[in-house]
């Protein structure tokens, strides 16, 4: 038999290994030390951003169970929002959060008593939020400010309950009340680049499977199920407080809508079907509900290399910038 060597020898070799071992442990104790290093310093010299300021709330801090709520797909429905006039503030906008009531089950359905929902189960849909400026006359909308289309995983409304029986049989129950729809809110969210007027109209808008600007047919694989399609089942929330928390509800017996079913109108279609506009008087104590937050970019650095242009730079004081390339080169680092 052929000897081992000396130098190959398992005690050799593992010696050898236990040294490198060694070795390397302690670079990787030194890179460790200086990631930590410059991550702390990092942390240290980060400047935050502006804080956000909510101008416009009829949503409130607590987000109920659910609420009444403006369907789409069943109330041939392509968009649906309100006018409204902002409170004191910065005008820079952060984001847009929406109240929608979600009625759509996993499996079976919310009207038929079968409805049955894995815990934190969702379907993922995209919803669009554009904002407008004031018609300078007329019930419809001005020219758009921004429109925004944003993906979200909405869930599905809870299994049907044994504690709800009778008329409240299908629906819900949170261990007091039994509902049809639960309440989830979706937030869009914005750099803050846009600038808002005092008064705007807001409308958040969809596709079904019958409505919509481009309609997703009623063969899609969710559609020709029992429970059909979550979207189709989704609807916005509806405020019944006097008035908004935070802003103005410029018309409290008005909304904007578009549907394309004469006879929900107030005035039964006569100022136009199939067209975002006002909707009124019908409408008392019923709220589209929607929560807006702007920021001042002045108190905070840039949040956009697109602040820092046409003589943004000079408004900037936390910090401030020697000029243009000095403002768009710390937002591209920060």
């Amino acid at each position: 038999m052929k000897g081992v060597s000396p130098c190959t020898s398992p005690a050799h070799v593992t010696g050898r290994q236990m040294n490198l071992t060694t070795k390397k442990m302690g670079y990787l104790a030194l890179a460790t030390s200086l990631a930590i290093g410059i991550t702390m310093s990092a942390l240290t010299t980060a400047v935050a951003a502006p804080p956000a300021v909510v101008v416009y709330d009829s949503i409130g801090s607590t987000v109920p169970e659910n609420v009444p709520s403006q369907p789409f797909q069943a109330q041939q429905t392509s968009q649906f929002g309100d006018r409204v006039v902002l409170e004191a503030g910065p005008r820079n906008l952060t984001s847009v959060t929406v109240l929608m009531s979600s009625w759509g089950c996993e499996s079976g359905s919310w009207n038929l008593g079968d409805c049955l929902t894995t815990p934190a189960a969702t379907f993922s849909h995209p919803l669009t939020l554009t904002i407008y400026n004031p018609p300078s006359a007329g019930l419809g909308v001005g020219t758009t400010i921004i429109s925004s289309t944003q993906t979200f995983d909405i869930p599905f409304r809870p299994s049907a309950s044994t504690n709800c029986t009778g008329a409240n049989a299908g629906k819900w129950s949170d261990g007091t009340t039994c509902y049809n729809g639960f309440a989830t809110p979706v937030t869009f969210t914005f750099d803050g680049t846009v600038v808002l007027p005092s008064d705007l109209i807001w409308g958040l808008s969809f596709n079904t499977s019958g409505y919509g600007a481009s309609p997703l047919g009623y063969s899609s694989a969710c559609a020709i199920t029992v429970q059909g399609c979550g979207y189709d089942a989704l609807n916005v929330g509806l405020s019944q407080a006097a008035a908004p928390i935070v802003g103005t509800d410029l018309a409290s017996d008005g909304v904007y809508w578009d549907t394309d079913t004469a006879g929900y109108y107030c005035d039964g279609g006569t100022a136009g079907v199939g067209t975002f506009r006002s909707d009124a008087p019908c409408w008392t104590g019923f709220r589209p509900m929607a929560r807006i937050q702007t920021s001042d970019p002045t108190v905070g650095p840039p949040t956009s290399k697109d602040l820092c242009k046409k003589d943004g730079w000079k408004t900037f004081n936390n910090p401030s910038f020697k000029n243009q390339g000095d403002c768009v080169s710390f937002s591209n680092h920060s």
